[in-house]
């Protein structure tokens, strides 16, 4: 994979915020802190990055109704730049984190798995009893798994 792999784990600095765009697909974004402490000196110090994070489809919705502000989590994913004017129409560029994965983090915490049907709508429910359908609207499979089940 030719792709620029990052993995990432931090607490959430916000709620995911999930919007749709027109064609249907959810897209949910948002903040991760990163810390790292280190000894100089027989001193601790501590350093914190953040970074904004970028999901889509179903793993956008997942994320969005699991995840809130503090929550520590796993985030696997690619870098990507984007250019974009402000509202003075100053050309700014953002580096953010687009997911592949994200999942909570065990160290300090316990999650329960609720595994959901797979349908071929972009939307929220499991209309006609999951698995994707080869044609017509639904969403395009998976680049990595295609139509397989992930369990």
């Amino acid at each position: 994979m030719a792709d620029s792999t990052i993995t990432v784990v931090g607490n959430l600095t916000r709620d995911p915020e999930l919007r749709f765009t027109t064609g249907g697909r959810g897209t949910a974004n948002f903040g991760i802190a990163v810390s790292r402490r280190y000894q100089v000196n027989n001193e601790w110090q501590e350093q914190t990055s953040f970074f904004n994070i970028v999901a889509w489809g179903t793993l956008a919705e997942n994320a969005a109704a699991s995840l809130n502000k503090g929550h520590r989590v796993i985030v696997t994913g690619r870098l990507e730049q984007r250019s974009y004017d402000d509202k003075e129409g100053q050309k700014k560029s953002i580096v953010e984190i687009v997911a592949d994965e994200i999942g909570p983090s065990l160290r300090w915490a316990r999650a329960e798995i609720e595994k959901i049907a797979r349908d071929s709508g972009g939307g929220s429910g499991g209309s006609s009893g999951g698995g994707a359908s080869a044609g017509g609207a639904g969403r395009a499979p998976d680049p990595v798994y295609g139509d397989e089940e992930p369990f």
